[in-house]
């Protein structure tokens, strides 16, 4: 990964000719996998959940089945290994033209997102008003949905989530293939990818209290975030090391390992924290009951538990994990720490923009 401006003709159609074109084969694999997942959403058993109150007072319901959906599709995923149906280097054979043809997905996705309430008549209140690429980036429509599909709900984690881990597999096996065996910081990045996607299945429930479901409308901005940025780029690590394959020592490696599930620990506590108060206001935390402001307009605000400590030590545990996720690649290239650099970014600037809406509301 190199910094490239193109400053002549010549230059913009030599970087234009790296563009992987789509194929029909990119077509065939991200279709059908985009179609698995959306089946497993609609079909798959799972409990009915209560989303939070919007603004009209009204709860949304929502299938939780991620769990479930998750071990079925990689049993399905083995399967198919071991029946030699697909290779397991598939998504690093393939990486580049499935990306094509997920951009191209995700930039129809959006529009049909944009068209939304017209093409399902929805009321005047939830028509595009602002300007159209402000609407179509920011998106028009805050629950979008099909009759019991909500397609945020649903993008926000099975297409892309799950995708990501088995980019992480493929560029494993890739590596096995390559130099005889996977090595210990490949093994670090599978391992942590792997039980961050699952804890977030696990708890699926939580997903209903963030900001993302609860005031993001849903637009270009969060569709091609969930389903291009999260699996392409979250997985760098693991494109990196099939090329670099190096080994850590032992206390390196137990450090790294330490660093990520202290992160575990703070980032998963400090949440279920806030979703059980969310969800129960009188349930204990840390064998007290709980504390916190009531507010003009009538919510409730908690103080007590990590959230009397600090505001968002949860993000703090998630800037934990993402850095034990890059330091296994070393120092060799700033490509490997784009995401801490990245998530880093984006965390402070959402905790400014949740301080600045706390601070107007409370």
């Amino acid at each position: 990964g190199a910094l490239w401006i193109p400053r002549t003709r010549s230059s913009l159609s030599d970087l234009l000719a790296l563009v992987p074109l789509p194929t029909w084969r990119a077509f065939a694999i991200y279709t059908g996998w985009f179609a698995l997942q959306l089946v497993l959403q609609v079909m798959a058993p799972g409990r009915m959940y209560p989303g939070a109150p919007l603004d009209d007072g009204s709860r949304l319901k929502y299938r939780l089945n991620g769990w479930f959906s998750w071990w079925v599709t990689l049993l399905f995923v083995l399967v198919l290994l071991w029946r030699h149906a697909l290779p397991a280097t598939l998504l690093y054979d393939e990486l580049g033209p499935v990306l094509t043809v997920a951009n191209l997905y995700a930039i129809a996705f959006a529009a049909y997102l944009y068209l939304f309430p017209r093409l399902h008549r929805l009321p005047a209140d939830q028509q595009a008003s602002g300007p159209l690429f402000e609407d179509f980036f920011a998106g028009v429509v805050l629950n979008p949905r099909v009759r019991s599909l909500d397609l945020k709900f649903f993008c926000e984690s099975r297409p892309g989530l799950i995708l990501w881990v088995l980019i992480d597999l493929s560029m494993a096996a890739k590596q096995l293939e390559l130099h005889g065996r996977i090595t210990v910081p490949m093994l670090l990045v599978c391992i942590f990818h792997f039980w961050y996607v699952a804890d977030y299945f696990l708890h699926e429930e939580a997903i209903l209290s963030t900001w993302d479901i609860r005031h993001e409308r849903f637009g270009f901005m969060l569709s091609w975030g969930c389903l291009i940025w999260v699996p392409f780029t979250f997985s760098l690590q693991a494109q990196y090391l099939v090329h670099h394959a190096h080994d850590l020592p032992v206390w390196a490696t137990a450090a790294i390992v330490l660093l990520n599930a202290g992160g575990y620990f703070l980032f998963r506590s400090v949440n279920i924290q806030k979703h059980r108060f969310r969800t129960n206001p009188a349930a204990p935390i840390w064998g007290k009951k709980p504390t916190f402001i009531r507010t003009a307009r009538g919510t409730q605000l908690l103080t007590s538990g990590w959230w009397g400590v600090a505001r968002h030590l949860n993000y703090t545990g998630d800037l934990m994990m993402g850095l034990a996720w890059c330091l296994p690649c070393l120092f060799g290239h700033v490509l490997p720490f784009f995401y801490i650099i990245y998530f880093t970014i984006l965390l402070v600037h959402r905790e400014r923009r949740d301080d600045h809406h706390c601070h107007a509301r409370y």
